[in-house]
């Protein structure tokens, strides 16, 4: 299941959702509060395998928790 960060639109939910990807919003999840790497080990723990994010800077201050997370995807 992939996650939408707080900065992308929620109205891209359903577009995906017609493709066969599930996803959640973090602003629906209560976590829009969490910076990246927080945001990462909560995602991963909840059951979701990928990130999606307009944040270019989002890997990098992350960098940590997604070298704990080898399997989790980051799409910019």
């Amino acid at each position: 299941m992939w996650l939408l960060d707080a900065n992308v639109d929620v109205h891209l939910a359903p577009v995906l959702s017609q493709f066969g990807i599930a996803c959640r919003t973090a602003a629906n999840r209560g976590w829009k509060a969490l910076d990246n790497g927080e945001l990462v080990t909560t995602a991963v723990a909840a059951g979701f395998d990928c990130i999606l994010t307009r944040d270019h800077a989002f890997a990098e201050s992350a960098t940590r928790a997604l070298l704990l997370h080898p399997k989790f995807a980051l799409v910019v």
